[in-house]
C-alpha cells in the first residue's frame, strides 16, 4: 500500500478544520469511513492520495432514527435497527457479508466508487495492458470500454442503499469548510464514473434525513448478483408505493443501481404506470418501460443484455406487493 499521513479528529468541526488545512497547503487527502471500499483501491494503487481523513471517531456522524442516518451509521446496524424502514432495511442486509456490514457504512455505500473491471485490478495487471480514461497515470488514455474517447468515464455505480432513498425522497447533508448544504439524493449524483456526484473538494456527507410520511410507503429491493454472500448488484430495482384505504397504489417510485455511472430515479416511467393503473397489465408495462430506459454496458461480469432482461425481472418481483389484494 502507497504511504499517506492517517488524521483521526474526535468531531466534525476538528474534521474540517483538518481538510482545511491540508487543502490550504495543496495537499489532497480522502475521508475514510469504514475502509472497506477505499483500503482495497489503495492496495491497487487507484487514485491513493498523501492524506487520509478517519471518521471513526466522529460521534456527530453515528445517530440513527425513523428520520435520520448519521453517514457513520454501520451497515449492519441500519439493517437490524427497528427505526429503519423495511424496504431500507432488506436492501442493507442484501450489501456483502456480515463482516463487510460491520465495518462498511452508510456514507461510504452512498459514496461507494465506482467499478469496472478494466480499473479494479492490481497496478500491475492494469499497467500490462496500458491504463484506462479513469486512472490513467498521466498517459491520456481512452476508455477501455468505450473506445476512443477519453471525455467520459462509463464505470459503473453498485451500490445498494441509494436506489430506495431515492424512492423514499432522501434528503442528504453535506458540510466543508465553506459551510453545509442540502438536496435530495436523487440530485446528489452525476452522470460520470469518475466525478460520480456532487461532492467538491473537502465536502463529507453528514447524514441523511427521510420525510415524515415514509413508514407509510412500502415496496421492495430486489438484485441480481453472482453470489449471495459477497458480490455487488449487476442490477439492483426498488419499488415503493403509498396505497389508499383500499390498498390501490395511489403513488408509485422506482429506482434503479448497478447499470449505470450512478443510481437512476425513473420518475416518468413510474409516472406513466400510475396513469391508467390496471394491475398485472400495468406491472408489465412498468417493467418494460424500465428495461429499455436503463443502459448497461460490458464492464461486470454479467453481459449487458442480460441485466437489461434481468431488470424486468426484478422489476416484476418487486412489484408482487402491489397485486396482493
Amino acid at each position: 500500500m502507497p504511504p499517506f499521513k492517517l488524521h483521526s479528529p474526535n468531531s466534525l468541526e476538528e474534521a474540517i478544520e483538518i481538510s482545511r488545512e491540508i487543502s490550504e497547503s495543496g495537499l489532497e487527502f480522502d475521508w475514510i469511513a469504514g475502509g472497506t471500499d477505499l483500503i482495497p483501491n489503495y492496495k491497487w494503487h487507484i487514485n491513493v492520495k498523501s492524506h487520509v481523513i478517519s471518521l471513526a471517531s466522529v460521534s456527530e456522524l453515528k445517530e440513527l432514527s425513523t428520520t435520520h442516518i448519521g453517514a457513520m451509521v454501520r451497515i449492519n446496524e441500519l439493517a437490524s435497527d427497528k427505526h429503519t424502514h423495511p424496504v431500507l432495511a432488506k436492501a442493507a442486509e442484501s450489501i456483502a457479508s456480515v463482516m463487510i456490514r460491520r465495518s462498511g457504512t452508510v456514507g461510504g455505500n452512498i459514496c461507494l466508487d465506482t467499478r469496472c473491471y478494466w480499473i479494479n485490478q492490481s497496478e500491475s495487471w492494469r499497467e500490462s495492458i496500458d491504463w484506462c480514461h479513469k486512472c490513467d497515470c498521466g498517459t491520456g488514455a481512452d476508455c477501455r470500454v468505450i473506445p476512443n474517447q477519453n471525455t467520459l468515464c462509463v464505470a459503473t455505480y453498485q451500490a445498494d442503499l441509494a436506489p430506495v432513498l431515492m424512492c423514499l425522497n432522501s434528503q442528504i447533508h453535506i458540510a466543508s469548510p465553506s459551510g453545509k448544504r442540502s438536496m435530495p439524493i436523487s440530485d446528489f449524483f452525476k452522470l460520470d464514473g469518475m466525478t460520480r456526484n456532487v461532492l467538491k473538494p473537502g465536502e463529507l456527507i453528514t447524514h441523511i434525513t427521510l420525510p415524515s410520511d415514509s413508514k407509510e410507503w412500502q415496496g421492495d429491493y430486489q438484485k441480481l448478483r453472482q453470489r449471495e454472500s459477497w458480490d455487488f448488484p449487476e442490477a439492483g430495482v426498488a419499488v415503493l408505493w403509498k396505497s389508499n384505504t383500499e390498498k390501490e397504489p395511489i403513488q408509485l417510485r422506482v429506482a434503479t443501481t448497478g447499470l449505470e455511472s450512478i443510481p437512476m430515479l425513473h420518475e416518468d416511467e413510474s409516472k406513466s404506470a400510475m396513469e391508467n393503473w390496471e394491475g398485472d397489465s400495468s406491472v408489465d408495462e412498468l417493467a418494460e418501460s424500465i428495461k429499455k430506459a436503463v443502459k448497461p454496458v460490458k464492464n461486470t461480469w454479467f453481459s449487458p443484455s442480460y441485466r437489461r432482461k434481468m431488470v424486468k425481472v426484478l422489476t416484476k418481483r418487486a412489484c408482487r406487493g402491489l397485486l396482493v389484494s
